[in-house]
């Protein structure tokens, strides 16, 4: 690839969107992130989805206007233009229909949370992704809070429990957790890594507990709250004791620090994360969902 990838995006529905393009396209920035220059888009949009429908038309004419991106009418003519892919519509629905119109063109791909909408669509992706061989990876920007990343290094791998905590929030066109659900999940998982074997949730009209069960014995859990005023953070457990993780008192932007995992995985080829952990998330999500409906243990 050259040294400054051409980078496309896949829906223009989400504040992500012109916040890669000015890191990307203005070394002004102040946390510009070098490599790539966003040249090419398609909007998209979800028309059942205020949140989708009510932005895309003005993250289009902000790209268009301040920063020259080329606005195509497919995904395919963007794929065909392009290095390298961010897929960023905000409606989770439309991720594997939207994947598999770019993944034969062979090019590296992020794909905002969440990945899909349930395990079932996710274990497609995953599919495609073997099948044309090429480098994807999704995430929620709190994953690389410079908060988290930091209290992780100096436990050094000693976690011996999790719990996160942050707005949960509900949107009818995405199911149960997988909206706001997949931050707190992501916090969980970045500290506890992959393997967790059974979820069961607590529920009430202000609050979710979802608390997870790993093979290793561990429990870690995630604690959403729909009253105003929740930040993000964890309290990580280990030998040495519990350490509270407040990621909303990070210098840098959680996107910006998103935004390098992403490039240097369109320079390398080489995802930061598995994407078989990304796989279980979505399955912890929707085992969780189950469990709230139910009120049932789940197993994943």
């Amino acid at each position: 690839m050259d040294a400054t990838l051409r980078i496309g995006i896949i829906g223009l529905d989400t504040s992500h969107v012109t916040a890669f393009t000015k890191l990307l396209n203005d070394p002004s920035d102040a946390n510009h992130v070098p490599g790539g220059r966003v040249i090419a888009a398609y909007p998209g949009g979800s028309t059942d989805f205020p949140l989708s429908m009510d932005r895309v038309g003005g993250f289009t004419q902000e790209l268009r206007a301040q920063y020259g991106v080329s606005i195509m009418e497919t995904p395919e003519a963007v794929a065909e233009s392009v290095d390298a892919l961010l897929l960023e519509s905000a409606d989770g629905r439309v991720h594997l229909e939207q994947f598999r119109a770019i993944a034969l063109y062979g090019k590296p791909v992020f794909i905002d949370k969440p990945l899909a909408l349930s395990s079932r669509e996710a274990y497609e992706i995953a599919e495609l992704v073997q099948q044309y061989d090429i480098p994807v990876m999704s995430a929620s920007a709190l994953r690389y809070s410079e908060g988290l990343v930091s209290a992780l290094a100096e436990a050094d791998g000693a976690i011996t429990g999790a719990d996160a905590f942050g707005p949960m929030h509900l949107e009818p066109t995405q199911p149960g957790y997988y909206w706001y659900g997949i931050h707190t999940a992501e916090l969980l998982y970045r500290a506890m890594g992959a393997g967790c074997r059974e979820v069961a949730v607590t529920a009430n009209v202000d609050f979710d507990v979802i608390t997870g069960v790993w093979q290793d014995g561990r429990i870690g859990t995630v604690r959403g709250s729909r009253r105003p005023g929740q930040s993000f953070g964890a309290t990580l457990h280990t030998g040495g004791g519990p350490r509270l993780v407040d990621v909303s008192k990070d210098g840098r932007p959680f996107y910006a620090s998103l935004l390098v995992e992403v490039m240097n995985m369109f320079m390398t080829g080489e995802p930061g994360i598995p994407l078989t952990e990304t796989l279980e998330i979505i399955r912890f999500l929707e085992a969780a969902n189950e469990s709230r409906a139910t009120g049932q243990r789940v197993m994943l």
